[in-house]
């Protein structure tokens, strides 16, 4: 992440460990879940958190499973509603599922 003007722009997460730096799971929900807790590691290390993001950027190897990814998106945001885009992306790192990026407030 980079902290500028008041904001921190994290680069996109995804499922790994951060302890083992291994892959944590085979499929979208608990790719997802690993991701968004990654997220908020980061987001808290900078010195924000997730009622303060403004942006993020999902980026999916099938579109398919968007309705997953969404559900558990909406519960970590709860009625925070950030900006949002969604994209289908072919070759995410480490063959993953899902990826997300975020700007927030500091």
């Amino acid at each position: 992440a980079v902290k500028a003007n008041g904001f921190v722009f994290c680069l996109g997460q995804i499922a790994l460990d951060p302890q083992t730096g291994q892959l944590v799971g085979h499929d979208v929900e608990s790719q997802t879940h690993q991701v968004l807790k990654n997220l908020l590691a980061v987001l808290e290390a900078a010195g924000s958190s997730a009622q303060q993001v403004v942006k993020t950027t999902i980026f999916l190897k099938d579109m398919t499973d968007f309705k997953t990814v969404n559900t558990i998106y909406a519960k970590t945001f709860d009625t925070h509603k950030p900006a949002r885009a969604t994209v289908a992306a072919a070759g995410l790192p480490m063959d993953v599922l899902v990826e997300i990026e975020c700007v927030a407030i500091v």
